[in-house]
């Protein structure tokens, strides 16, 4: 360097070159032992060859303890759900505190099982229910035979034929309004159509003999979809249940109330008392003073009424009518904008005729 200052001195940074501008250029190359540095990293290798191992059996310990804490409640679940039997639904199982994922999941399991048990009450009181309508008739025919077979000389032939005749009509349509029940889950899709149900219950009502006046009371549009012979079979059941009850008149309303049909079936009988207007719809309900077997039905007839009107998205109800008897309202879902095949549109609906007080068939 000292014989550089004799000239121009230039330093190259990217080289790091130190050289005389005028003669020429020359390199210095400066050398420093690296023992230091290399101590330096094979201490950081050995610091960190003991302590990641250690960090990753510590982290996956503190991982499996906060992991089985967590899901401890999901296996408590899932063993209490396997040691469930179907006579034990009443049993629910254990649901930890707060709103987290896990006390969701065990407060949706408990109302699963709720509903799972009050399915299995309800088929248990079907079964005892139906075995015992289904012994009844089958007692008084067994009654009939024995009593014809003890004395066979006082036994009169037709009237032993006709009872017993009875007794299987009515074992018949018990076990038809039981496998009807069966099918009514849901309405099939592919059997829905559009039906004007006001041209329904007129077509039903005529079809019918009836011994007491039914006065009806029809609006136009009143277009629902569904299943054609169910909604008959729900009308017809609450004409039948009317016409068992009514003293002289049966008054029946088709009407449109927002987005519903509204079918309503009144009578001028006993009525229902109002604490029992949610339980006559249950399977062989029965009220002591109006709906004995003496009159007819099965006691299946408003439960089928029920099903029929859920499975279309809709609702039944009982009130009282205005001659102090029982009133029927079906509401199912209404069919907008809909013209009839006769082209009666929304602009025609108050110009159609109510149709005029009907007797008989």
């Amino acid at each position: 360097l000292a014989a550089a200052d004799e000239g121009a001195v230039r330093i190259d940074d990217e080289a790091h070159r130190v050289g005389r501008a005028e003669e020429g250029a020359f390199e210095v190359v400066v050398a420093a032992p690296t023992e230091d540095i290399d101590e330096s990293v094979a201490g950081l290798v050995r610091t960190l060859a003991l302590l990641v191992p250690a960090a990753t059996v510590v982290l996956a310990a503190v991982v499996w303890v906060l992991v089985g804490r967590t899901l401890r409640p999901v296996e408590r679940i899932r063993t209490e759900v396997a040691a469930i039997g179907l006579d034990e639904l009443d049993r629910r199982v254990p649901q930890p505190a707060g709103d987290d994922e896990i006390a969701r999941l065990a407060s949706t399991m408990n109302e699963m099982l709720e509903r799972l048990d009050q399915a299995n009450q309800r088929q248990q009181r079907f079964v005892a229910d139906a075995s015992h309508e289904l012994r009844t008739p089958l007692a008084g025919i067994r009654a009939r035979l024995e009593d014809a077979k003890l004395h066979p000389a006082e036994t009169d032939l037709e009237e032993l034929v006709d009872g017993a005749l009875g007794d299987v009509e009515r074992l018949q349509a018990i076990i038809d309004d039981l496998l009807f029940l069966t099918r009514v889950c849901a309405a099939d899709p592919r059997k829905m159509e559009l039906i004007d149900l006001g041209e329904l219950v007129r077509a039903e009502t005529a079809a019918r003999e009836c011994p007491v006046e039914v006065r009806l009371d029809l609006d136009g549009l009143t277009t629902i979809k569904a299943v054609r012979n169910e909604i008959a079979r729900a009308y017809v059941n609450l004409i039948d249940n009317a016409q068992r009850h009514a003293k002289r008149i049966i008054e029946v309303e088709v009407r449109t109330e927002g987005t519903y049909v509204v079918v309503s079936v009144g009578d001028d009988g006993p009525g229902v008392p109002e604490d029992k207007r949610e339980w006559i719809f249950e399977r062989f309900a029965r009220l002591d003073s109006a709906r004995s077997r003496d009159r007819g039905g099965t006691g299946l007839g408003l439960t089928i009424v029920r099903d029929i009107a859920v499975a279309h998205g809709g609702t039944v109800t009982v009130d009282e009518s205005r001659y102090g008897g029982a009133r029927f309202v079906v509401r199912l879902p209404l069919v907008p904008g809909y013209s009839s095949p006769d082209g009666a549109g929304p602009a025609d609906a108050d110009r159609r005729p109510s149709a005029a007080p009907h007797r008989g068939g």
